[in-house]
């Protein structure tokens, strides 16, 4: 009887191992969640660049944001709102002009999303001010819940004394 039943499994393990690979290559082919992730933080990085939003837009209202480094807003927050106040606001306060983004590589991985980038932005005393970033952001559900955001810190330190 068992040996009757083997080429029976044997096919059924074929089968099975097929389906899943056509849908594995059928999510691959459509994008999964990190092509999804990608093209969303992407699509938020061009409306940033051409003055029509921010990647702050994705923020879930319970984000942690780490600041890395030793920065005046270097730290960990807790909220979208405390983000915003804390840290975001101060550095907008000394710029006469918005930071534009200019991405340089974006990395999707699961729920993983890494931006490498350069912003540029005039400060109100007319100096220049480009920084040099890299986010490491995690998404869910279209959101991003969680930053570990590294930045040339001894630049934005000269931009807030």
């Amino acid at each position: 009887m068992a040996i009757r039943t083997f080429p029976l499994a044997l096919a059924s393990g074929l089968l099975l191992s097929m389906a899943l690979t056509v849908t594995a290559h059928a999510e691959s082919a459509r994008g999964g969640p990190a092509q999804a992730n990608e093209k969303l933080v992407r699509q938020a990085f061009e409306r940033w660049r051409l003055g029509q939003g921010s990647v702050f837009d994705l923020l879930h209202d319970d984000v942690r944001w780490t600041v890395a480094g030793n920065s005046p807003v270097s730290g960990v927050y807790r909220s979208k709102k405390d983000l915003m106040n804390t840290a975001v606001a101060p550095i907008t306060a000394r710029l006469s002009t918005p930071i534009v983004p200019q991405v340089q590589q974006v990395h999707a991985q699961g729920d993983a999303v890494i931006v490498v980038w350069q912003g540029r932005a005039t400060a109100k005393d007319g100096s220049a001010y480009d920084n040099s970033y890299a986010w490491h952001m995690r998404m869910q559900d279209g959101k991003i819940v969680d930053v570990l955001a590294f930045l040339d810190t001894w630049r934005l330190a000269q931009l807030l004394d």
